[in-house]
């Protein structure tokens, strides 16, 4: 007996069963749970720029810009950023999704070496560039200060109600150290002052600070825009 056979002698039964999986199908689509932070893997890379003693004017237009000529003809290549500041030039550069991540490498190593001759005669060091998530930026950065508390209880305060109501991530929120580094000898021949009230506690997700830097340029294939 074939299996469709009775699907052919029912066909009402046939038209609900079909009509009832279309139901539960659509049902379902809409009770998905949709992340609000999905894990997806970039394929991004940043290029860092060192030039000692110049200003951000001259690094965007010495350095930066003869290496977004050579980056902007990558293939693959959706967006680049760029930040030009005091002696140090940083420029961001995203892939397509389908575009493998080490053969973007490939192509950014090949940019580099071809903008060399345009870089500075004197530049100590060629552009070092490194993979990247931009998921792992941080969304917040949060500060704890108290003129009654003492230092010891605002970082209790941190670690058992912040950090215990903080998202689990890969690596955790960040704190800086409570007391200089210095070596042993040091420290036992100068003794570090006690902590006052008013010293703050600051919980840091790593964020760098900023510095004076020239206007950040946007660029895509198409269209060059600046922000």
């Amino acid at each position: 007996m074939s299996p469709s056979r009775t699907f052919i002698l029912r066909p009402v039964a046939t038209t609900l069963l079909m009509a009832a999986i279309l139901l539960a199908g659509v049902t379902s689509y809409f009770q998905l749970p949709i992340s609000a932070l999905p894990e997806v893997d970039y394929p991004t890379m940043q290029v860092v720029t060192f030039y000692p003693g110049a200003s951000p004017e001259v690094m965007a237009s010495s350095v930066t810009a003869p290496l977004e000529r050579q980056f902007g003809q990558v293939p693959g290549l959706q967006q680049m950023t760029s930040s030009s500041s005091d002696g140090s030039s940083l420029i961001t550069l995203q892939f397509t999704l389908s575009l493998n991540i080490d053969v973007a490498e490939q192509e950014v190593q090949q940019a580099i070496n071809a903008a060399q001759t345009y870089l500075p005669a004197d530049l100590p060091n060629p552009p070092v560039y490194s993979k990247t998530n931009p998921a792992d930026a941080p969304v917040i950065t949060l500060a704890l200060t108290s003129p009654t508390m003492p230092l010891s209880k605002i970082e209790d305060l941190a670690d058992t109600r912040l950090a215990a109501r903080s998202p689990p991530s890969a690596s955790g929120p960040t704190r800086p150290p409570s007391h200089p580094t210095a070596s042993t000898s040091r420290m036992s021949a100068r003794p570090s002052p006690p902590p006052t009230s008013t010293r703050p506690k600051a919980v840091s997700t790593g964020l760098r600070k900023p510095t004076r830097s020239a206007p950040t340029t946007s660029f895509s294939p198409a269209t060059t825009t600046p922000t």
